[in-house]
């Protein structure tokens, strides 16, 4: 590397500075001061990463606004197509206030590569607002034992953004924002929607169009930002997928992305997923990347 001496080793004089000590304890002193230094910027670095992370949490939760003031009615959704009325009559009782902002925790596995890549647990906080749109993925990936990356997923003031730090402290990825990330974090948030379904409403901004009985495209928008995904139904009134063309940051092209819904639970007088699967779609099949399931949500309404 430029700027380095070019005299190197134990004994040599580098012009300018004293030799270099010979002995095997004072070599291990310098061995451990290096070690401690590294340790301690890791350490100041991986606080400046929490840090931030706190920061986009906290402007999520600030800039959430009431979305209506009166609660959720059947006749509200009376002129939506079929399968989004039915999926909202099966989810929704009457009387549900909307939620304003939500707080969840998930647990799961995260692959990072394809079809033969190895499964990673991970463990992850999210928050969200309704009113704007927004949220942060704050996860932990363990890649190895003791080994794991911290990973910061988010859309904060119409901004989407992916982070991704070695030990919480080294960069490891980086993306966005830009117009294809954040049109693409905006649909990861409408993906998300059904763990808090008030904001599929239309007073949430979302616009519906039916495709045939068993789906519908959403659209919504922040901005100049516009996201859009169909939801695909079942008999029951539930959503199963949602599918979408995403920008792929790790390809810099646009592909067919999928997420399924699994079990359904009642959590805050709401039925909503609680297990879920994401992948992209390929030749030979949906690829997944996340799975995961919710062990704790928190609506909080205004």
């Amino acid at each position: 590397m430029n700027g380095l001496p070019r005299y190197f080793g134990l004994g040599r004089r580098i012009p300018g500075m004293g030799a270099f000590p010979r002995s095997r304890s004072a070599v291990l002193g310098l061995v451990a001061g290096a070690g401690a230094i590294a340790a301690g910027a890791v350490a100041v670095r991986r606080r400046r990463v929490s840090s931030r992370i706190r920061e986009y949490s906290a402007a999520v939760e600030a800039h959430a606004t009431p979305v209506d003031p009166e609660s959720y009615e059947q006749r509200d959704v009376e002129n939506l197509p079929a399968p989004v009325r039915r999926y909202f009559e099966t989810v929704l009782q009457e009387g549900q206030q909307h939620s304003t902002h939500v707080r969840l925790a998930q647990t799961g596995q995260f692959r990072l590569g394809g079809a033969d890549a190895s499964w990673h647990p991970f463990t992850a906080r999210q928050t969200y607002s309704v009113s704007p749109p927004g949220y942060v993925w704050d996860a932990e990936i363990e890649l190895l034992p003791l080994v794991s990356a911290r990973v910061c997923d988010a859309y904060v003031d119409g901004e989407g953004i992916l982070r991704a730090n070695l030990l919480g402290a080294i960069p490891v990825a980086s993306a966005g924002p830009d117009r294809r990330m954040n049109e693409a974090e905006l649909q990861r948030y409408l993906s998300e929607t059904p763990w808090f379904p008030t904001a599929l409403l239309p007073a949430a901004g979302v616009s519906w169009e039916e495709i045939d009985d068993d789906t519908a495209r959403a659209s919504i928008t922040d901005g100049d930002v516009t996201a859009t995904g169909v939801f695909h139904f079942d008999e029951a009134g539930y959503i199963r997928r949602f599918t979408a063309d995403r920008y792929r940051q790790d390809t810099g092209t646009t592909a067919s992305w999928v997420g399924t819904y699994g079990t359904y639970e009642q959590r805050d007088a709401m039925v909503i997923p609680t297990e879920a699967e994401v992948g992209w779609e390929t030749a030979t099949g949906m690829v997944p990347y996340w799975r995961g399931e919710i062990t704790d949500i928190e609506h909080r309404t205004a």
